[in-house]
């Protein structure tokens, strides 16, 4: 729930443009290359949380999944129900752990599967703003919101810059490239927002400023990479 303090302080029209912005608009189709010649890695975003629904800076807080957030990964499920899955991945945190564990449930053969957590793929650490409001922000410092958001080497107060996120996510994929190799395994990713950023430079050859820009919805859909030998689809 947004706190009611906020109606109180600002004019409705002002607020209501103010969610409009931060609220998810018309996402593109994530890509998907499913070559079965190939290991498959399957990377997801987890659904709606407390936090995004009450336009909070979430980052390294564990923020529960919403009825929303449970029904989106319910969407996930069906898209990923027959998929030949080997291996299960998820961040530390409960969102995304929580997620995947609903995303696979409909799949006989991979729902029994060891969900290994990494701490090198959870959220962007947003520091000092962690539990504070994006939508207070929005309306009092719109420049110093988008900032903080969307530049790639900006760090929050005592946070991470997106460039650290990547960082470590490539870290993650390059460990994990040797598994899926040796062991001929299609892996699925339970993760968040920011770090679906450094998957998508990785696999997609993205700039630091399309990595930084892009926009990837709460649950409900994946994105697909074939691994072959030089990495890159």
């Amino acid at each position: 729930m947004i706190d009611p303090a906020i109606f109180a302080k600002y004019p409705k029209q002002k607020i209501d443009q103010a969610i409009a912005y931060l609220s998810y608009r018309d996402i593109k189709e994530l890509p998907k290359d499913e070559n079965p010649n190939f290991p498959i890695l399957y990377v997801f975003r987890h659904g709606q949380t407390e936090d995004n629904a009450n336009f909070l800076f979430s980052g390294w807080r564990d923020s529960d999944l919403t009825e929303l957030g449970v029904k989106q990964a319910g969407v996930l499920a069906d898209k990923l129900a027959h998929k030949k899955i080997g291996l299960l991945y998820s961040s530390d945190q409960i969102r995304a752990i929580k997620t995947v564990e609903i995303a696979i449930s409909k799949n006989e053969s991979a729902k029994s599967l060891k969900i290994f957590q990494d701490p090198r793929i959870k959220e962007r650490s947003y520091g000092d703003l962690q539990g504070t409001s994006k939508l207070v922000m929005q309306l009092e410092n719109p420049t110093k919101l988008l900032e903080y958001r969307r530049s790639y080497f900006v760090q929050p107060p005592n946070g991470e810059s997106i460039a650290q996120v990547v960082l470590r996510v490539k870290d993650f994929i390059e460990d994990l490239f040797l598994i899926m190799r040796a062991k001929k395994y299609n892996v699925a990713v339970s993760c968040h927002g920011n770090s679906i950023r450094g998957f998508r430079q990785y696999f997609e050859g993205l700039s630091n400023e399309e990595t930084a820009s892009l926009e990837t919805p709460l649950g409900q859909d994946y994105l697909a990479y074939s691994v072959h030998d030089e990495k890159r689809i």
